[in-house]
C-alpha cells in the first residue's frame, strides 16, 4: 500500500476529485495548508498599502491506495491539476506499513 499526496492549487479541487473518481479511487482526505516553493509568494495591495505574502494557500489531498494502483493515481491528479503555470504543486509517494478500518477491525488491503 501507498500514500500519494499531492500539494494543488485550491480551485482545482474539484478535478482532481473528479479524476480520481473516474480512475476508481475510492476516498481521499484534503487539507488547508500554506506554503511556497519556487514561486517565493507575491505581493498584494490592500487599502494602497502593498506588503507580501509568503505562503500561499494551497490544499494537500491524500489517498492510500493499493500498490498496483499508483501509477494511475499519480497521472489522474497530474493532469487534472496542471495549469502550465507555477506553483501546479507536487506529488509524493510514501510506503504504507499497516492500515485498519476501525469500525470493522478490518486490516490492509481489505481495510481499503
Amino acid at each position: 500500500m501507498k500514500m500519494v499526496m499531492a500539494i494543488i492549487k485550491p480551485f482545482k479541487l474539484d478535478e482532481v476529485r473528479e479524476a480520481l473518481t473516474d480512475a476508481g479511487i475510492e476516498g481521499m482526505t484534503v487539507s488547508e495548508v500554506k506554503g511556497y516553493g519556487r514561486q517565493k509568494g507575491h505581493t498584494e495591495i490592500y487599502r494602497g498599502a502593498e506588503y507580501a505574502v509568503s505562503f500561499l494557500p494551497k490544499l494537500r489531498v491524500e489517498a492510500i491506495v493499493a500498490s498496483d494502483d499508483v501509477d494511475k493515481t499519480i497521472n489522474a491528479i497530474a493532469s487534472a491539476a496542471k495549469t502550465g503555470q507555477i506553483g501546479d504543486g507536487k506529488i509524493f509517494v510514501l510506503d504504507i506499513t499497516h492500515t485498519m478500518r476501525i469500525r470493522t477491525g478490518e486490516t490492509d488491503q481489505d481495510a481499503l
